[in-house]
């Protein structure tokens, strides 16, 4: 009979450290290039006529880039907190 093991082997951590990685790396960029969808459409359909002024803008880069980095981040990181609370819970190891 088998002792009852919760630990991993170092390889065993390695490979789970890696996927938690890929998993949380997936789901920022998702939230972020969902960010970046929401300022584009912000600007595409003229809300409250941010499109206008930044047509107008003398550089029009920045206030876009001023009003999509923090929604990019924000996004990301909902996202991510998300699939963290919402991935259930399984043991590597059975008994």
């Amino acid at each position: 009979m088998m002792p009852d093991r919760d630990e991993l082997t170092p390889e065993e951590a390695r490979r789970d450290h890696w996927e938690m990685l890929h998993f949380l790396a997936f789901n920022a960029a998702f939230g972020a290039l969902l960010g970046v969808g929401v300022t584009v459409l912000l600007i595409w359909f003229d809300v409250g006529g941010l499109g206008t002024r930044i047509v107008h803008a003398q550089n029009p880069i920045l206030p876009a880039v001023l009003i999509g980095a923090p929604l990019a981040l924000t996004f990301a990181a909902a996202v991510t907190a998300s699939a963290i609370m919402l991935m259930p819970y399984r043991k590597k190891k059975q008994r």
